[in-house]
Protein backbone atom coordinates (compact mmCIF):
# COMPACT_ATOMS: atom_id res chain seq x y z
CA UNK A 1 0.00 0.00 0.00
CA UNK A 2 2.75 2.56 1.17
CA UNK A 3 5.04 1.92 -2.05
CA UNK A 4 1.61 2.13 -4.71
CA UNK A 5 1.10 5.56 -2.44
CA UNK A 6 4.55 6.68 -3.06
CA UNK A 7 4.24 5.43 -6.42
CA UNK A 8 1.01 7.51 -7.40
CA UNK A 9 2.96 10.97 -5.86
CA UNK A 10 6.09 10.48 -8.11
CA UNK A 11 3.60 11.71 -11.11
CA UNK A 12 1.86 14.45 -8.99
CA UNK A 13 5.44 15.27 -7.81
CA UNK A 14 6.63 15.57 -11.35
CA UNK A 15 3.48 17.42 -12.59
CA UNK A 16 3.87 20.34 -10.13
CA UNK A 17 7.53 20.60 -10.67
CA UNK A 18 6.85 21.31 -14.00
CA UNK A 19 3.50 23.41 -13.57
CA UNK A 20 6.10 25.54 -11.31
CA UNK A 21 8.68 25.79 -13.94
CA UNK A 22 5.98 26.44 -16.65
CA UNK A 23 4.37 29.57 -14.68
CA UNK A 24 7.86 30.96 -14.00
CA UNK A 25 8.94 31.04 -17.37
CA UNK A 26 5.34 32.61 -18.48
CA UNK A 27 6.07 35.02 -16.02
CA UNK A 28 9.25 35.89 -17.39
CA UNK A 29 8.14 36.11 -20.23
CA UNK A 30 5.41 38.59 -18.97
CA UNK A 31 8.11 40.45 -17.43
CA UNK A 32 10.83 40.14 -20.32
CA UNK A 33 11.07 43.58 -20.70
CA UNK A 34 12.53 43.41 -17.16
CA UNK A 35 14.54 40.14 -17.93
CA UNK A 36 17.34 41.84 -18.44
CA UNK A 37 17.46 44.67 -15.85
CA UNK A 38 16.47 42.75 -12.86
CA UNK A 39 19.20 41.29 -10.86
CA UNK A 40 16.33 38.44 -10.04
CA UNK A 41 16.88 36.91 -13.28
CA UNK A 42 19.83 36.51 -13.11
CA UNK A 43 19.82 32.77 -13.00
CA UNK A 44 17.80 31.98 -16.21
CA UNK A 45 20.10 34.46 -18.07
CA UNK A 46 22.86 32.77 -16.79
CA UNK A 47 21.42 29.50 -17.69
CA UNK A 48 20.53 30.59 -21.30
CA UNK A 49 25.01 31.85 -21.45
CA UNK A 50 26.52 29.22 -20.39
CA UNK A 51 24.07 27.01 -22.68
CA UNK A 52 25.37 29.39 -25.29
CA UNK A 53 29.27 29.69 -23.63
CA UNK A 54 29.48 25.40 -24.15
CA UNK A 55 28.48 26.06 -27.93
CA UNK A 56 30.91 29.37 -28.58
CA UNK A 57 34.18 27.67 -26.44
CA UNK A 58 33.80 24.34 -28.50
CA UNK A 59 33.54 26.29 -31.68
CA UNK A 60 36.93 28.40 -30.64
CA UNK A 61 38.54 25.05 -29.65
CA UNK A 62 37.63 23.56 -33.43
CA UNK A 63 38.00 26.96 -35.70
CA UNK A 64 40.50 29.04 -34.15
CA UNK A 65 44.28 27.60 -34.06
CA UNK A 66 46.07 27.11 -30.48
CA UNK A 67 49.32 29.24 -29.84
CA UNK A 68 52.12 27.22 -27.50
CA UNK A 69 52.91 30.18 -25.09
CA UNK A 70 53.60 28.23 -21.42
CA UNK A 71 51.81 24.81 -21.98
CA UNK A 72 55.09 22.64 -23.04
CA UNK A 73 57.19 24.53 -20.26
CA UNK A 74 54.97 23.44 -17.74
CA UNK A 75 54.80 19.72 -18.88
CA UNK A 76 58.50 19.98 -18.95
CA UNK A 77 58.78 21.41 -15.52
CA UNK A 78 56.02 18.74 -13.97
CA UNK A 79 58.14 15.78 -15.85
CA UNK A 80 61.45 16.77 -13.88
CA UNK A 81 59.20 16.46 -10.76
CA UNK A 82 58.43 12.92 -12.05
CA UNK A 83 61.68 11.78 -12.92
CA UNK A 84 62.57 12.80 -9.08
CA UNK A 85 64.02 16.08 -9.25
CA UNK A 86 62.55 18.09 -6.27
CA UNK A 87 65.01 20.59 -5.61
CA UNK A 88 63.17 23.86 -7.40
CA UNK A 89 66.23 25.19 -8.59
CA UNK A 90 66.99 22.42 -10.89
CA UNK A 91 63.34 22.58 -12.39
CA UNK A 92 63.68 23.89 -15.41
CA UNK A 93 61.10 24.30 -18.57
CA UNK A 94 61.47 26.36 -22.61
CA UNK A 95 60.74 29.46 -20.78
CA UNK A 96 62.61 29.76 -17.83
CA UNK A 97 62.69 28.09 -14.17
CA UNK A 98 59.73 26.71 -12.26
CA UNK A 99 58.26 29.81 -10.19
CA UNK A 100 55.05 28.38 -8.76
CA UNK A 101 53.99 26.84 -6.03
CA UNK A 102 53.61 23.32 -5.56
CA UNK A 103 49.37 23.16 -5.52
CA UNK A 104 50.38 23.85 -9.57
CA UNK A 105 52.62 20.96 -9.80
CA UNK A 106 50.28 18.52 -8.69
CA UNK A 107 47.57 19.65 -10.63
CA UNK A 108 49.49 19.42 -13.76
CA UNK A 109 50.83 16.51 -13.05
CA UNK A 110 47.22 15.68 -13.48
CA UNK A 111 46.76 17.04 -16.45
CA UNK A 112 50.51 15.89 -17.37
CA UNK A 113 48.69 11.94 -17.68
CA UNK A 114 45.39 12.99 -18.76
CA UNK A 115 46.74 14.75 -21.84
CA UNK A 116 49.39 11.97 -22.77
CA UNK A 117 52.35 13.12 -20.83
CA UNK A 118 51.19 16.78 -22.23
CA UNK A 119 50.95 15.84 -26.28
CA UNK A 120 47.24 15.28 -26.65
CA UNK A 121 46.43 19.41 -26.88
CA UNK A 122 43.05 18.98 -28.23
CA UNK A 123 42.37 16.83 -24.85
CA UNK A 124 44.09 19.84 -22.86
CA UNK A 125 41.49 22.00 -24.10
CA UNK A 126 38.50 20.49 -23.56
CA UNK A 127 39.44 20.16 -20.17
CA UNK A 128 40.23 23.94 -20.12
CA UNK A 129 36.78 24.43 -21.76
CA UNK A 130 35.18 22.72 -18.49
CA UNK A 131 37.51 24.62 -16.55
CA UNK A 132 35.99 27.32 -18.17
CA UNK A 133 32.12 26.59 -18.17
CA UNK A 134 33.00 25.71 -14.26
CA UNK A 135 34.06 29.36 -13.96
CA UNK A 136 31.01 30.86 -15.03
CA UNK A 137 29.05 28.82 -13.33
CA UNK A 138 30.87 29.78 -9.96
CA UNK A 139 30.71 33.41 -10.95
CA UNK A 140 27.40 33.50 -11.73
CA UNK A 141 26.27 31.89 -8.12
CA UNK A 142 28.04 34.60 -6.44
CA UNK A 143 26.05 37.09 -8.68
CA UNK A 144 22.72 35.51 -7.79
CA UNK A 145 23.58 36.35 -3.91
CA UNK A 146 24.44 39.47 -4.29
CA UNK A 147 21.94 40.36 -6.58
CA UNK A 148 23.15 43.52 -7.50
CA UNK A 149 24.30 42.99 -11.26
CA UNK A 150 21.59 43.89 -14.03
CA UNK A 151 21.46 40.60 -16.32
CA UNK A 152 22.37 42.13 -19.46
CA UNK A 153 25.78 42.79 -18.33
CA UNK A 154 26.64 38.97 -18.20
CA UNK A 155 26.60 39.04 -22.05
CA UNK A 156 29.79 41.04 -21.67
CA UNK A 157 31.43 38.57 -19.17
CA UNK A 158 30.50 35.66 -21.65
CA UNK A 159 30.25 35.37 -24.97
CA UNK A 160 31.74 39.08 -25.74
CA UNK A 161 35.38 38.69 -24.30
CA UNK A 162 37.52 37.20 -27.27
CA UNK A 163 41.10 38.11 -24.45
CA UNK A 164 39.24 35.28 -22.06
CA UNK A 165 38.28 32.86 -23.97
CA UNK A 166 41.86 32.56 -25.77
CA UNK A 167 43.61 32.82 -21.87
CA UNK A 168 41.13 29.32 -21.47
CA UNK A 169 41.55 26.95 -24.30
CA UNK A 170 43.46 28.51 -27.05
CA UNK A 171 46.63 29.05 -24.34
CA UNK A 172 46.34 26.91 -21.67
CA UNK A 173 47.34 29.27 -18.73
CA UNK A 174 47.61 28.40 -14.78
CA UNK A 175 46.02 31.88 -14.37
CA UNK A 176 42.18 29.98 -14.91
CA UNK A 177 42.97 27.28 -12.57
CA UNK A 178 44.11 29.54 -9.82
CA UNK A 179 41.00 31.64 -10.48
CA UNK A 180 38.38 28.99 -10.25
CA UNK A 181 39.50 27.69 -7.02
CA UNK A 182 39.54 31.12 -5.55
CA UNK A 183 35.86 31.46 -6.84
CA UNK A 184 35.19 28.35 -5.73
CA UNK A 185 36.43 29.63 -2.48
CA UNK A 186 34.26 32.56 -1.68
CA UNK A 187 31.42 30.69 -2.87
CA UNK A 188 32.26 28.67 0.42
CA UNK A 189 32.75 31.50 2.32
CA UNK A 190 29.26 33.30 1.08
CA UNK A 191 27.66 29.69 2.43
CA UNK A 192 29.69 30.48 5.84
CA UNK A 193 31.86 27.74 5.42
CA UNK A 194 34.41 29.71 6.16
CA UNK A 195 37.26 26.87 7.50
CA UNK A 196 36.52 24.91 3.65
CA UNK A 197 36.58 28.72 2.23
CA UNK A 198 40.24 29.19 3.52
CA UNK A 199 41.21 25.78 2.35
CA UNK A 200 40.37 26.62 -0.75
CA UNK A 201 41.65 29.82 -0.82
CA UNK A 202 45.27 28.30 0.25
CA UNK A 203 44.76 25.78 -2.49
CA UNK A 204 44.28 28.96 -5.10
CA UNK A 205 47.19 30.23 -3.75
CA UNK A 206 49.05 27.37 -4.29
CA UNK A 207 48.69 27.68 -7.99
CA UNK A 208 49.93 31.15 -8.36
CA UNK A 209 50.74 33.71 -6.05
CA UNK A 210 48.12 36.47 -7.44
CA UNK A 211 45.24 35.23 -5.40
CA UNK A 212 47.21 36.51 -2.84
CA UNK A 213 45.67 40.19 -4.10
CA UNK A 214 42.66 38.96 -2.33
CA UNK A 215 44.54 38.32 0.94
CA UNK A 216 43.99 41.77 2.38
CA UNK A 217 40.15 41.92 2.14
CA UNK A 218 40.01 38.32 3.23
CA UNK A 219 41.59 38.98 6.71
CA UNK A 220 39.54 42.22 7.11
CA UNK A 221 36.56 39.83 7.26
CA UNK A 222 37.83 37.07 9.37
CA UNK A 223 39.02 39.84 11.86
CA UNK A 224 35.85 41.53 11.55
CA UNK A 225 33.88 38.13 12.01
CA UNK A 226 36.08 36.45 14.61
CA UNK A 227 37.99 38.73 15.92
CA UNK A 228 41.99 37.88 15.67
CA UNK A 229 41.74 34.90 18.41
CA UNK A 230 38.89 33.53 16.17
CA UNK A 231 40.94 34.62 13.16
CA UNK A 232 44.21 32.12 13.81
CA UNK A 233 43.00 28.87 12.91
CA UNK A 234 41.32 30.29 9.22
CA UNK A 235 44.31 31.42 8.75
CA UNK A 236 46.61 28.46 10.22
CA UNK A 237 44.47 26.36 7.88
CA UNK A 238 45.79 28.69 5.02
CA UNK A 239 49.12 28.35 6.25
CA UNK A 240 49.05 24.10 6.64
CA UNK A 241 48.02 23.57 3.60
CA UNK A 242 51.07 25.49 1.89
CA UNK A 243 53.40 23.55 4.05
CA UNK A 244 51.64 19.89 3.54
CA UNK A 245 51.96 20.69 -0.22
CA UNK A 246 55.60 21.86 -0.26
CA UNK A 247 56.87 19.53 1.70
CA UNK A 248 58.82 17.33 -0.33
CA UNK A 249 60.43 20.36 -1.62
CA UNK A 250 60.98 22.24 1.59
CA UNK A 251 62.46 19.07 2.53
CA UNK A 252 64.79 19.34 -0.29
CA UNK A 253 65.78 22.46 -0.54
CA UNK A 254 63.71 24.78 1.47
CA UNK A 255 65.26 28.21 0.45
CA UNK A 256 65.24 27.41 -3.23
CA UNK A 257 61.97 26.53 -3.16
CA UNK A 258 60.31 29.59 -0.82
CA UNK A 259 62.83 31.67 -3.43
CA UNK A 260 61.41 30.74 -6.07
CA UNK A 261 57.73 29.54 -5.59
CA UNK A 262 56.88 32.96 -3.82
CA UNK A 263 59.13 35.68 -5.31
CA UNK A 264 57.88 39.02 -4.75
CA UNK A 265 60.67 40.31 -6.47
CA UNK A 266 60.86 39.00 -9.60
CA UNK A 267 61.67 41.67 -12.72
CA UNK A 268 58.81 41.45 -15.65
CA UNK A 269 59.63 41.96 -19.02
CA UNK A 270 59.12 45.31 -20.51
CA UNK A 271 57.75 44.34 -23.78
CA UNK A 272 54.92 41.90 -21.93
CA UNK A 273 53.20 45.09 -20.52
CA UNK A 274 49.87 45.74 -20.89
CA UNK A 275 49.56 48.49 -18.21
CA UNK A 276 52.85 50.15 -18.25
CA UNK A 277 53.42 50.91 -22.24
CA UNK A 278 53.82 54.73 -21.80
CA UNK A 279 56.74 54.27 -19.19
CA UNK A 280 60.40 54.64 -20.43
CA UNK A 281 61.60 51.35 -20.14
CA UNK A 282 64.52 52.42 -17.33
CA UNK A 283 61.98 53.40 -15.17
CA UNK A 284 59.51 50.40 -15.67
CA UNK A 285 62.34 48.30 -14.26
CA UNK A 286 63.53 50.70 -11.51
CA UNK A 287 63.41 49.46 -7.73
CA UNK A 288 62.35 53.30 -7.09
CA UNK A 289 59.13 52.95 -9.06
CA UNK A 290 58.28 49.22 -7.90
CA UNK A 291 58.93 50.66 -4.05
CA UNK A 292 56.41 53.38 -5.01
CA UNK A 293 53.92 51.23 -6.54
CA UNK A 294 53.74 49.32 -3.38
CA UNK A 295 53.64 52.24 -1.38
CA UNK A 296 50.72 53.42 -3.39
CA UNK A 297 49.01 49.86 -3.47
CA UNK A 298 49.16 49.66 0.85
CA UNK A 299 48.09 52.72 1.17
CA UNK A 300 44.91 52.55 -1.11
CA UNK A 301 44.23 49.32 1.25
CA UNK A 302 44.81 51.12 4.59
CA UNK A 303 42.00 54.22 3.56
CA UNK A 304 39.51 51.41 2.09
CA UNK A 305 40.19 49.36 5.62
CA UNK A 306 39.82 52.51 7.78
CA UNK A 307 37.02 54.75 5.79
CA UNK A 308 34.78 52.22 3.78
CA UNK A 309 35.41 48.68 5.34
CA UNK A 310 34.92 49.37 9.24
CA UNK A 311 31.64 51.47 9.33
CA UNK A 312 30.86 51.01 13.30
CA UNK A 313 32.27 54.09 14.33
CA UNK A 314 34.94 52.15 16.49
CA UNK A 315 39.06 52.46 16.13
CA UNK A 316 40.00 49.76 13.32
CA UNK A 317 42.20 48.15 16.06
CA UNK A 318 38.79 47.20 17.56
CA UNK A 319 38.51 43.91 14.85
CA UNK A 320 41.69 42.44 17.19
CA UNK A 321 38.63 41.94 19.90
CA UNK A 322 36.54 39.52 20.51
CA UNK A 323 33.20 40.27 18.42
CA UNK A 324 30.97 39.81 21.12
CA UNK A 325 33.26 42.22 23.47
CA UNK A 326 32.84 45.36 20.98
CA UNK A 327 30.81 48.38 21.32
CA UNK A 328 28.71 47.59 18.50
CA UNK A 329 27.16 43.77 18.92
CA UNK A 330 28.38 41.74 15.69
CA UNK A 331 26.16 41.72 13.04
CA UNK A 332 26.04 38.67 10.45
CA UNK A 333 28.49 39.69 7.01
CA UNK A 334 26.20 39.91 4.22
CA UNK A 335 27.07 38.84 0.82
CA UNK A 336 27.81 41.87 -0.73
CA UNK A 337 29.91 42.78 2.03
CA UNK A 338 32.17 39.79 1.39
CA UNK A 339 32.31 39.94 -2.14
CA UNK A 340 32.63 43.65 -1.99
CA UNK A 341 35.42 43.35 0.15
CA UNK A 342 37.31 40.65 -1.56
CA UNK A 343 37.05 42.12 -5.05
CA UNK A 344 37.76 45.31 -4.07
CA UNK A 345 40.79 44.33 -2.33
CA UNK A 346 42.05 42.51 -5.87
CA UNK A 347 41.47 45.37 -7.57
CA UNK A 348 42.94 47.28 -5.81
CA UNK A 349 46.26 45.41 -6.54
CA UNK A 350 45.93 45.12 -10.25
CA UNK A 351 45.70 48.85 -10.39
CA UNK A 352 48.93 49.20 -9.00
CA UNK A 353 50.55 46.04 -10.46
CA UNK A 354 53.98 46.61 -11.47
CA UNK A 355 53.46 45.02 -14.86
CA UNK A 356 50.24 43.31 -16.32
CA UNK A 357 50.52 40.00 -18.83
CA UNK A 358 47.73 39.47 -20.91
CA UNK A 359 47.38 36.37 -19.15
CA UNK A 360 46.45 38.19 -16.40
CA UNK A 361 43.19 39.42 -17.37
CA UNK A 362 41.16 36.59 -15.61
CA UNK A 363 42.38 37.57 -12.51
CA UNK A 364 39.66 40.04 -12.15
CA UNK A 365 37.65 39.72 -15.69
CA UNK A 366 34.74 38.37 -14.03
CA UNK A 367 34.75 40.98 -11.01
CA UNK A 368 34.20 43.89 -13.06
CA UNK A 369 30.63 43.71 -13.79
CA UNK A 370 30.41 43.93 -9.88
CA UNK A 371 32.81 46.58 -9.29
CA UNK A 372 31.18 49.14 -12.04
CA UNK A 373 27.76 47.96 -11.20
CA UNK A 374 27.18 47.00 -7.05
CA UNK A 375 27.77 50.73 -6.15
CA UNK A 376 25.84 52.71 -8.20
CA UNK A 377 26.64 56.07 -9.01
CA UNK A 378 24.32 58.60 -10.51
CA UNK A 379 27.42 60.23 -12.60
CA UNK A 380 28.23 56.45 -13.70
CA UNK A 381 25.36 55.50 -16.17
CA UNK A 382 24.80 52.34 -18.10
CA UNK A 383 26.26 53.62 -20.96
CA UNK A 384 29.27 55.15 -19.51
CA UNK A 385 29.63 51.71 -17.67
CA UNK A 386 29.79 49.61 -20.70
CA UNK A 387 31.91 51.78 -22.02
CA UNK A 388 33.76 51.39 -19.23
CA UNK A 389 34.59 47.63 -19.63
CA UNK A 390 34.53 48.15 -23.56
CA UNK A 391 37.58 49.97 -23.53
CA UNK A 392 38.85 47.52 -20.98
CA UNK A 393 38.49 44.91 -23.44
CA UNK A 394 40.12 46.88 -26.05
CA UNK A 395 43.02 47.83 -24.06
CA UNK A 396 43.26 44.24 -23.48
CA UNK A 397 43.38 42.99 -26.78
CA UNK A 398 45.52 45.72 -28.09
CA UNK A 399 48.94 43.28 -28.96
CA UNK A 400 51.62 44.62 -28.57
CA UNK A 401 50.10 46.85 -25.88
CA UNK A 402 50.70 50.76 -27.35
CA UNK A 403 51.08 53.93 -25.17
CA UNK A 404 47.59 54.99 -25.69
CA UNK A 405 46.07 51.36 -24.79
CA UNK A 406 48.45 51.67 -21.41
CA UNK A 407 46.70 55.07 -20.54
CA UNK A 408 43.07 53.73 -21.28
CA UNK A 409 43.53 50.74 -19.33
CA UNK A 410 44.93 53.19 -16.12
CA UNK A 411 41.77 55.65 -16.77
CA UNK A 412 39.25 52.90 -16.93
CA UNK A 413 40.81 51.89 -13.50
CA UNK A 414 40.97 55.02 -12.13
CA UNK A 415 36.88 55.47 -12.86
CA UNK A 416 36.65 52.23 -11.19
CA UNK A 417 38.32 53.03 -8.29
CA UNK A 418 36.85 56.74 -7.81
CA UNK A 419 33.21 55.57 -7.94
CA UNK A 420 33.76 52.39 -5.28
CA UNK A 421 35.42 55.47 -3.15
CA UNK A 422 32.65 57.87 -3.61
CA UNK A 423 29.45 54.97 -4.37
CA UNK A 424 27.65 53.76 -1.51
CA UNK A 425 29.19 50.98 0.68
CA UNK A 426 28.31 47.55 1.39
CA UNK A 427 29.46 47.98 4.99
CA UNK A 428 26.96 50.68 6.76
CA UNK A 429 27.96 53.36 8.70
CA UNK A 430 26.93 52.34 12.03
CA UNK A 431 28.18 55.15 14.43
CA UNK A 432 24.61 55.93 16.22
CA UNK A 433 24.25 52.45 16.96
CA UNK A 434 27.84 52.64 18.66
CA UNK A 435 26.96 55.30 20.45
CA UNK A 436 23.23 53.79 22.08
CA UNK A 437 25.07 51.03 23.15
CA UNK A 438 28.25 52.74 24.44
Amino acid sequence: MAAGLRKRGRPGSAAQAAGFCRQWLQRAWQERRLLLREPRYTLLVATCLCLAEVGITFWVIHRVAYTEIDWKAYMAQVEGVINGTYDYTQLQGDTGPLVYPAGFVYIFMGLYYATGRGTDIRMAQNIFAVLYLATLLLVFLIYHQTCKVPPFVFFFMCCASYRVHSIFVLRLFNDPVAMVLLFLSINLLLAQRWSWGCFCFSLAVSVKMNVLLFAPGLLFLLLTQFGFHGALPKLGICAALQVVLGLPFLLENPVGYLSRSFDLGRQFLFRWTVNWRFLPEALFLHRAFHLALLAAHLTLLLLFAVCRWHRTGESILSLLKDPSKRKVPPQPLTPNQIVSTLFTSNFIGICFSRSLHYQFYVWYFHTLPYLLWATPARWLTHLLRLLVLGFIELSWNTYPSTSCSSAALHVCHAVILLQLWLGPQAFPKNVQHSKKAH
